[in-house]
């Protein structure tokens, strides 16, 4: 029987990836939309660490199983690093992806493409009954620039202006394969797997 994993999300865009990224794992995976549970751990930390770790331990505690979290976000140099922590709820919480992505290209008008440096940032928390030290904290990062404009289809939030320059396409123009093996997300997860497949193998 396989173990049933909770994804601390209601996120459909996030929850595809995950599961392609947990293929191998053979867990089944699920967001908060497939459980019980209607409560909100509100995500008060400063850093995406904190945040992660409020997420996995909380909806843990409400479901009392064992629950993976990721705080995820853009960094933008010029912006002292902003939306950073902020990013799903930038410019408020009413906004849609396409809005806040205007948002961030309406700073960054004046700024030459030399300036736009910027990282995808993604903290992987994992806790509940069997894990290790009741958490299991995982990092990954990846490096780019905000294109001027969106450009591709696929992805979902910042992805459409994230631009790579070792592929000279945005992350909204990868496939979900080749995303993956690029990704803050897809390195955060290659260094958290280990760690789930020793406890869905237990």
């Amino acid at each position: 029987m396989r173990k049933r994993l909770i994804l601390a999300t209601r996120n459909a865009g996030k929850i595809r990836e995950f599961r392609r990224l947990l293929g191998s794992t053979g867990v089944e995976l699920v967001g908060l939309d497939e459980t019980d549970v209607s409560e909100t751990v509100d995500e008060t930390g400063s850093t995406f660490e904190a945040n992660a770790r409020l997420k996995a331990e909380g909806y843990s505690k409400l479901t009392g199983e064992v629950v993976l979290a990721d705080d995820s976000g853009l960094e933008v140099d010029v912006l002292d690093g902003r939306p950073g922590v902020l990013s799903a709820r930038y410019g408020g919480p009413d906004l849609s992806d396409e809005q806040r992505v205007q948002k961030l290209l309406g700073e960054l008008i004046d700024v030459r493409g030399w300036k736009r440096t910027a990282r995808f940032r993604a903290v992987l928390a994992l806790a509940g009954p069997g894990v290790p030290g009741g958490v299991i904290v995982e990092e990954g990062a990846v490096e780019g620039a905000i294109a001027h404009q969106p450009i591709g289809e696929n992805g979902f939030g910042y992805d459409p202006v994230f631009w790579l320059a070792s592929h000279a396409k945005t992350t909204a123009e990868l496939s979900g394969e080749e995303k993956d093996a690029v990704s803050h997300r897809g390195a955060a997860m290659q260094k958290m797997l280990p760690h789930i497949e020793q406890w869905a193998g237990e």
